[in-house]
């Protein structure tokens, strides 16, 4: 018996604390799959079979609307800030206005994001560095991959000296050897409000909603606060 799960990056860590106490307490395996918001979207919209998906609010609502998931099951886990990353024992940068946070990206030597077409933080973070007018600037240093989590493992992997990553706060918490520098500044900031919903063409909804139940318990605040999560 096993539940299938179409997640964005940003609840994998999460998710995965879960997975393994509900599977004992049920003896329902968690099968999950993660990739970026705007992806899981399309396969959604493409009657792609699953039991329920963790995505962003906005992209739930839509999904509700248009008849793909129950809109009775639809429960929030929390907010997520999108945040400056780098390599843990690099030296320190600051991001904490916009001066700061443009004179760090143009001194760094890669930068790494989610795709900026269908990653939540991707399509943030690309409109940023317009906003900033360092895009054309930095194109060559710019490594964009399919969602957060592959960005910030490629930025620690990178050999860069002076790697900078962008993605959401719970993907940077989730690598080894990533440190969070801190979320973008006021005016930049960006927190997305993730759901979780069940699907229905679910084939197992009663799970589904267990699950879901387990990742928004009172008892498990802790795990969501120390995965990137707030209330």
């Amino acid at each position: 018996m096993a539940i299938q799960v179409l997640s964005g990056g940003a609840a994998k860590t999460l998710v995965n604390s879960v997975a393994t106490s509900f599977s004992d307490a049920t003896g329902a395996r968690v099968l999950a799959e993660y990739s970026a918001v705007g992806a899981i979207r399309l396969r959604v919209l493409a009657e792609e079979t699953a039991d329920m998906i963790i995505l962003s609010r906005k992209v739930i609502d839509e999904l509700i609307v248009s008849g793909f998931a129950d809109p009775g099951s639809a429960i929030d886990l929390g907010q997520v800030m999108t945040g400056l990353a780098t390599c843990t024992g690099n030296a320190d940068a600051c991001c904490n206005s916009a001066d700061s946070l443009r004179l760090t990206l143009l001194d760094a030597d890669g930068i790494f994001f989610p795709d900026p077409d269908k990653a939540t933080a991707g399509i943030h973070f690309a409109s940023v560095l317009d906003d900033l007018g360092i895009r054309v600037e930095i194109a060559d240093r710019i490594h964009t991959y399919p969602d957060g989590f592959d960005a910030i493992n490629a930025m620690v992997e990178s050999g860069c000296s002076r790697p900078i990553g962008c993605t959401q706060v719970t993907e940077i918490l989730g690598v080894s050897n990533a440190r969070l520098i801190g979320p973008l500044p006021h005016g930049y900031a960006l927190t997305t409000t993730y759901t979780a919903a069940v699907l229905n063409c679910a084939t197992e909804p009663y799970l589904a909603r267990k699950l879901i139940s387990a990742l928004t318990s009172p008892e498990n605040q802790s795990i969501r606060e120390q995965a990137g999560f707030s209330n």
